[in-house]
């Protein structure tokens, strides 16, 4: 895949599609760009140009010192748009990356055609403040993967456990391999522990769908509706599934998205 040196990195990104809309896919806290693998099929078949890529400090992309901010991850992303000459585009971003979509919209709202913000909150409140100070600490001690373990445990709804073992133990068995450096991981951690666009959401002009898994405990579903109450005019929906209901139950996600996509015309 190829690289863009933006904002003094090396960004790894995958573009991909020849529509006339292009989509701008975000991607959470320790996620490289395959995290969207469940939605490419779909994004591509319904004619869009998509961007992927991953975040500073995952996957091929390069790991500065730390800690990082969503408001840098959000410089990030806007100088790697800018350079690959992308404007009126869909951002979509899921957990932190959506934290990092609120960023972008705020600080950027004339390059966007519509803004997708799903499993993600304003600010991250005492519940979660409290999870990611505990997998901080883990992460010291045991590593990354270590933590990853935890995390499939609030990702993955009770049906998944019980009915599908096969992938689960697939997804374990990458979250085993996660090659991110602890120094990495606690420099985007720090991003999500910080984040706080409460004050701002206000700001948000463009078209902007706040999506949530019905049972997500990692990420409590009412913080999402609570980031929907505070951008004007935004819309509301649940989706099958908990944190990561872009991967337990994808096809209901991707159409969420479709059909959100399909309303939103070109700015005038």
């Amino acid at each position: 895949m190829p690289t863009a040196h933006v904002n003094g990195i090396d960004l790894n990104y995958s573009l991909e599609g020849d529509g006339d809309e292009t989509v701008v896919l975000v991607n959470g806290l320790a996620d490289d760009l395959a995290t969207w693998d469940f939605q490419m099929e779909a994004l591509l078949g319904a004619g869009y140009r998509v961007l992927r890529f991953d975040n500073r400090g995952i996957g091929s992309s390069e790991a500065p010192a730390g800690p990082y901010t969503t408001a840098l991850f959000a410089q990030d992303t806007k100088a790697l748009v800018d350079q690959l000459g992308l404007t009126d585009f869909h951002l979509l971003g899921v957990s932190m990356g959506g934290m990092i979509a609120q960023e972008y919209a705020i600080a950027n709202p004339g390059d966007l055609r519509s803004l997708m913000l799903a499993c993600t909150y304003a600010a991250p409140g005492p519940f979660c403040s409290r999870m990611f100070g505990l997998w901080e600490e883990l992460a010291r001690k045991e590593g990354v993967a270590f933590v990853m373990r935890d995390v499939t445990l609030w990702a993955f709804t009770v049906p998944f456990f019980q009915e599908r073992e096969d992938e689960l133990r697939e997804f374990e068995a990458e979250m085993a391999q996660i090659a991110q450096p602890v120094e990495a991981y606690l420099a985007q951690l720090h991003s999500i522990q910080h984040h706080d666009t409460t004050d701002r959401l206000g700001r948000i002009t463009v078209p902007t769908h706040v999506l949530a898994g019905e049972e997500d405990i990692l990420i409590p579903t009412r913080l999402s509706h609570a980031l929907h109450q505070l951008v004007p005019g935004s819309q509301w929906g649940t989706v099958p599934g908990g944190h990561a209901c872009l991967w337990e139950h994808p096809e209901p996600f991707n159409q969420a998205v479709l059909d959100f996509l399909s309303s939103v015309g070109a700015k005038a």
